[in-house]
């Protein structure tokens, strides 16, 4: 069983992945065209918070993703 910590890595790593498969190479920028905090965003990319169930869907739906779309891969 993974720990917290590697948890939330995977689930950054997905959304970094993600968010550069719709060609945004700079989360800056994403996050400025979302309406999202930048600083905030960071930290969820990169694992340094705790996201929330809210927070996750509101970024699934400006990807247009599913919660099953999105934890069918990289989640092993």
């Amino acid at each position: 069983m993974k720990s917290e910590e590697e948890v939330l890595k995977a689930i950054g790593e997905r959304l970094k992945a993600i968010r550069i498969q719709k060609g945004y190479t700079s989360y800056e920028a994403f996050a400025l065209d979302h309406d999202l905090g930048r600083m905030q965003y960071w930290r969820l990319e990169t694992g340094k918070t705790n996201i929330t169930v809210k927070t996750l869907y509101k970024v699934l739906e400006i990807h247009e993703m599913s919660f099953p779309e999105f934890f069918s891969t990289g989640f092993d």
